[in-house]
């Protein structure tokens, strides 16, 4: 591995992709010891009522994520505590479902400005990311679908795996290639 790995390996991938799965896994086989956070530990963070109302994100009956205007607020303030965490030494895998693609990745590099990142992208054909979507009773029908294009769209990466035909395995070889090529 290059020493040193960059403090930040942002992990992007629609819903039902294998984003979270990979970056997991990616987490589980680099030599330091890293968080893994991201959107979900964001969400999670929020209180119950913010993530079902208009005060923060909606989850729409067709698989639509919608979010109030002062969520993106929130938002910067959590990617804000990331990266002081990475600056202070505590390496992250972030595990992320950039909804506004280019634009969400240029907001984190501004955010991220100071702090080395590696990204990842996860791509998945949407037929067999619905099909993973229809078996998870988390997942709002539809949201694998409305995610497909929009996530990747104008977001340059590092590397590049697909979360459909790959294993896992499989994947965080070509993630680690790849850290290693970038080192």
């Amino acid at each position: 591995m290059p020493e040193p790995l960059p403090p930040i390996i942002v992990v992007n991938a629609a819903s039902s992709a294998g984003g979270t799965t990979i970056a997991r896994k990616l987490q589980n086989v680099l030599p330091d010891v890293r968080l893994l956070l991201g959107v979900d530990a964001f969400l999670d963070a929020l209180p119950d009522w913010a993530v079902r109302d208009d005060v923060g994100i909606r989850f729409a009956a067709d698989g639509g994520i919608e979010v109030a205007p002062d969520y993106h607020a929130r938002e910067d303030a959590w990617y804000r505590m990331l990266a002081d965490l990475a600056r202070n030494g505590q390496p992250l895998v972030l595990d992320e479902v950039m909804l506004n693609g280019g634009a969400g990745q240029e907001r984190l590099r501004g955010l991220f400005a100071d702090v080395s990142s590696f990204w990842v992208g996860v791509r998945c054909d949407p037929d067999v990311a619905e099909a993973r979507e229809a078996k998870r009773p988390d997942r709002v029908t539809g949201m694998a679908r409305d995610q497909f294009e929009r996530v990747h769209a104008g977001v340059g990466y590092d590397v590049v795996v697909d979360g459909g035909t790959d294993t896992p395995d499989d994947a965080v070889d070509e993630i680690l290639t790849a850290l290693l090529r970038n080192g």
